[in-house]
């Protein structure tokens, strides 16, 4: 699929600095690395593989047609970690890819997250994939379950030039089929270089308006982020300095559970973000990823110190 260029930034760029990032411990200026405890597993990520109907220009993990790094999460391997994560007293259970619904098991994985009484986070494009399976998909809408579906952006130029000409009725087309059959909806969309979230938040309420679909659980808007940005390397001092809690990272209480091809069982890293790089695999099971996540990595200062996100609900 072709795409136009993109107003967005490639979120796997690595530091313009190559001595940064290099050693877990200490930045390249000898200081104390920050790091990041787990203070309670609240939200369990389920990555069900890279495979994507679509090649956005911009995506973080790389997903497509073809790229299979992170194969499909089976029920069996989904279930174990459910039963494990229940007896942690984990809240949420997030659905990620790729787009999720390439994976054939992706219905009865989500029935088995609601059935043991997790909230669920899916989140979808909202096209063909996802369609496919209205008939089994529809009788799980109600409280516990959320849909998110990315829109890149409240205008289609935006949103073709990221995901592909031919997307934006296709993904709309989904939105509003989801909002008719009675599912708790939210968008992920993003903020234009230049355009303040106020604009930003405006743009997609007269878009919601104009297509009569109610999003009640929410707008998810990720900062304009600048691929070619030299960024700092968090250190302990960085707490203080920057008025922030290690406690309201992301890896203070996530975990993703990842699938890399050629592996014979999944094993749990500690972002949503860092699916691919070895020194955030941390184990094959929840209890082994417990331990405290080192911020050596663009990421962890781009996007979470310093750009404040958060994939959670």
């Amino acid at each position: 699929m072709a795409h136009n260029p993109s107003p967005f930034a490639d979120l796997s760029a690595r530091p313009l600095d190559a001595a940064k990032f290099r050693d877990p411990l200490v930045t390249a200026k000898g200081e104390r690395r920050a790091s990041v405890a787990l203070r309670a597993l609240e939200t369990l990520w389920l990555n069900t593989g890279t495979l994507c109907n679509l090649a956005c220009t911009s995506c973080y993990i790389a997903s497509s047609p073809r790229n299979d790094a992170l194969v499909y999460l089976s029920l069996a391997e989904a279930v174990a970690y459910l039963e494990e994560a229940a007896a942690l007293g984990t809240r949420e259970i997030g659905f990620t890819g790729g787009e999720p619904f390439m994976n054939p098991d992706m219905v009865p994985m989500i029935a088995a997250a609601l059935a043991r009484g997790f909230d669920v986070l899916v989140l979808t494009n909202a096209m063909r994939p996802m369609r496919r399976f209205e008939a089994a998909l529809a009788p799980l809408a109600g409280p516990k379950l959320t849909m998110r579906v990315s829109l890149d952006h409240h205008s289609q130029s935006v949103h073709e030039a990221e995901r592909g000409a031919g997307t934006w009725a296709k993904a709309v087309d989904g939105l509003r089929w989801l909002s008719e059959a009675g599912f708790r909806v939210a968008v992920a969309g993003r903020q234009l270089p230049g355009e303040t979230e106020a604009e930003a938040r405006a743009g997609y309420q007269r878009l919601f308006e104009a297509l009569g679909i109610t999003v009640d659980a929410g707008l998810v808007l990720f900062p304009p982020m600048d691929a070619a940005a030299d960024v700092p390397e968090i250190t302990e001092a960085c707490w203080d300095i920057l008025h922030l809690s290690p406690d309201a990272m992301m890896c203070a209480s996530s975990r993703m559970v990842v699938k890399p091809r050629g592996a014979d069982r999944p094993h749990v890293v500690a972002c949503t973000l860092l699916p691919y790089d070895p020194q955030f695999a941390l184990g094959e099971t929840l209890a082994d990823a417990s331990g405290k996540v080192m911020l050596n990595h663009p990421h962890c200062a781009k996007f979470c110190v310093l750009g404040g996100a958060s994939c959670s609900g």
